[in-house]
């Protein structure tokens, strides 16, 4: 296909002073350079009823069409493909993961993330839509305020070993909470850095001794060789823990989530199933329980799109 340049308001000025005295279409194109079909489509999609032609009026009814003027959406196109996306848009995977793993299915059909953003903003998607089906409802990131120091550490998260810088092993998770309204509870998460693996407990009221047992109670069968903890005041028995697991229990620097950023990325996702606000208290074990399946059962890009189930079922082979 040749490239083609729209016409120029300065062009279709001199269009129009030729056009007005008679020129014949074909010498009007020989002296602008142009196609005589271009010359004739202009003038029959901007000229006025009465058979004028004037070059402002068609310059903005030219910018009127671009405005309005768009490719198809791939998904409106293709139907299978978009049940698909809207069935895995239902078991909350992110834009990303839906791509990368049709991807992978379809290696000759290729998917961006983007098709899908573009097709969800505009309402393409049946029974779909960004403020119900992603992650931050269609919000923006917002940036966590600093946590105060509650605790007196034996172990700082500066002095991992190998082995957990790395992410050489299995169970050595980092853990946090994640709280909903004031008085209401909270969720302690606990992540496995290898296999981000995610085990979840409710947490009724805010004191060392629940807290505690909730990380026993989500920890329960697992096998478990460290944690890392933010510096919350829940956590300052954490040498209970210790002692009941066999563990070492490090902390994070004052006012530094980024060195446990693999929990602070799942405590992103858990938000999406459990706002600011959620009354903890009218929760239940088997609710979490659902939630916890459905995140380790979605497809991760540090894992090369498999999910925390798939991973480690790969590694027990």
């Amino acid at each position: 296909m040749q490239p083609y340049n729209h016409f120029t308001l300065t062009e279709r000025g001199y269009l129009c002073e030729n056009y007005k005295t008679g020129k014949s279409l074909r010498d009007i194109a020989k002296l602008m350079k142009r196609s005589p079909s271009s010359i004739c489509r202009e003038l029959n999609r901007n000229q006025n009823k009465d058979g004028s032609y004037n070059p402002w009026r068609a310059t903005i009814l030219y910018m009127c069409r671009r405005k309005t003027a768009r490719k198809p959406f791939r998904l409106e196109q293709n139907r299978e493909l978009a049940a698909w996306v809207a069935k895995k848009l239902r078991q909350y995977w992110p834009p990303e993961a839906i791509a990368a793993r049709w991807c992978m299915e379809h290696p000759d059909e290729k998917l961006s993330t983007s098709t899908i953003y573009s097709a969800l903003k505009a309402g393409k998607i049946e029974g779909c839509s960004a403020v119900k089906h992603l992650r931050r409802h269609n919000r923006r990131k917002y940036t966590k305020g600093p946590k105060s120091n509650a605790v007196h550490p034996d172990r700082m998260i500066r002095e991992w070993p190998k082995e957990i810088k790395e992410r050489l092993e299995l169970g050595h998770l980092e853990g946090d909470t994640v709280y909903g309204g004031i008085g209401k509870g909270y969720l302690i998460t606990l992540v496995d850095q290898k296999s981000r693996k995610l085990h979840m407990s409710i947490v009724r009221k805010r004191n060392c001794k629940e807290t505690n047992e909730g990380i026993l109670r989500a920890l329960k069968g697992t096998e478990v060789r460290s944690i890392s903890l933010d510096n919350g005041t829940e956590f300052a028995e954490f040498r209970e823990v210790e002692q009941m697991l066999n563990i070492p229990i490090y902390f994070a620097d004052p006012h530094a989530p980024w060195q446990r950023g693999t929990n602070e990325n799942m405590n992103d996702i858990v938000r999406f199933f459990y706002p600011k606000g959620t009354d903890f208290r009218k929760i239940s074990e088997e609710e979490v329980a659902i939630v916890m399946e459905s995140i380790n059962n979605r497809p991760r890009k540090c894992l090369g799109w498999l999910s925390a189930v798939e991973f480690l079922a790969k590694c027990c082979t």
